[in-house]
């Protein structure tokens, strides 16, 4: 992944720009859907606006990427990964500079603190185009495309005996992506739009983290030949993750849907049968009833399962490699789930306590 020559190499670490560009250039000039979102505007209090097009920006730098457009091969982008990393976390670095020298201070007084988490929680250019709303369009794209490069780069080594699983894993990152945008709107009623501010935990985040480093199993297990089960054993090894991948989706989709529906319609029955229950706090609702009668925090609980089937599938069990990114799943949101348990006690009090009561467990129930 290294062995680039000098001109390649100065491509791969300009591509993460480049890309940027022609992605953000895709995303004003296409024909989006037009809403109103969940967050007010700081300034003016009124609800923001939104372009929302990732799917077609998505489906479209997909065909670039199968038909080879402008002669890159399928495998060049998971070649050219470190120095891609290194571009995109450069790229990280100006953007941020340039939106926190441009946001207020409200947020923390400290300097270094406003750089990390951010000062503006919203920065929109032209009509409608929220930039930290792109930021996951370039992010989810470029992941699912790296994910199809180190497919291309495996097939190239191994041909037709190339480990299946590694084309699941591609496939479920595809699925993953896919589904993010299909469900775009749904976005906007998520912790990250409604309290995440834009500082360089959450642009380095969307430009490298994300799309480079979620697929770290890949740097590995690329480079293994296939683990070759044969008959039940294959069907165990393969189609046992796949299971679990779509359990965990269910979870993790069916409980932000939930929420979602909930807050734009408190009063409709989620897909007809769960009944909305709600614990009064001040203006505001907490549901408790549903997904969320199961766990405080059950869509994590379905984000840890997507991350487990996608190592399973890989067939590699012994190889620290594919276990990475469910670890860093675990850390981060069992970091994540205290980080929201204390913001929610302040937001919600004596409501979120009653809460906690009745839904006891705070991702895994009868175990954390």
């Amino acid at each position: 992944m290294l062995s680039l020559s000098l001109p390649e190499a100065i491509l791969a670490f300009f591509a993460p720009t480049l890309i940027f560009l022609m992605l953000l250039a895709m995303h004003i000039v296409l024909p989006a859907w037009r809403v109103t979102g969940y967050v007010r505007d700081e300034a003016s209090n009124e609800l923001l606006k939104y372009r929302l097009n990732g799917l077609l920006v998505f489906a479209i730098a997909v065909l670039v990427w199968w038909f080879e457009v402008g002669g890159i091969p399928r495998d060049w982008l998971f070649r050219a990964t470190f120095y891609s990393i290194a571009g995109s976390s450069v790229l990280a670095v100006v953007l941020t500079a340039i939106l926190v020298a441009g946001g207020s201070t409200k947020q923390s007084a400290k300097k270094g603190a406003s750089v990390w988490a951010g000062r503006v929680l919203n920065k929109s250019y032209f009509e409608h185009l929220d930039f930290k709303m792109y930021l996951y369009i370039f992010g989810g794209t470029v992941l699912a495309l790296n994910a199809l490069s180190g497919v291309a780069y495996h097939w190239e080594l191994y041909g037709f005996n190339s480990n299946v699983g590694l084309f699941l894993y591609a496939g479920m990152w595809l699925f993953f992506v896919t589904d993010y945008f299909c469900f775009e709107r749904v976005q906007l009623y998520t912790y990250d739009i409604i309290h995440e501010r834009l500082g360089f935990k959450l642009i380095w985040g969307c430009l490298t983290v994300y799309p480079y480093l979620y697929v770290i199993p890949l740097w590995g297990v690329t480079h293994f030949p296939s683990p070759e089960f044969k008959g039940s054993i294959a069907i165990l090894t393969y189609g046992g993750p796949i299971l679990l991948f779509l359990f965990g989706w269910t979870l993790s989709r069916g409980s932000n849907l939930q929420k979602y529906t909930f807050k734009r319609w408190p009063e409709r029955k989620f897909l007809g049968v769960m009944e909305p229950e709600a614990i009064a706090s001040a203006n505001r609702l907490i549901l408790c009833s549903g997904f969320w009668g199961v766990s405080r925090h059950v869509n994590y609980l379905g984000e840890f399962l997507i991350a487990l089937a996608m190592a399973l599938v890989l067939g590699h069990f012994l190889s620290f490699w594919v276990w990475i990114y469910p670890i860093f799943i675990v850390g981060l949101f069992v970091h994540r789930q205290r980080t929201d348990d204390v913001f929610c006690a302040e937001k919600y009090g004596v409501a979120w306590d009653e809460y906690c009561k009745r839904t006891p467990y705070r991702i895994i129930p009868g175990i954390y």
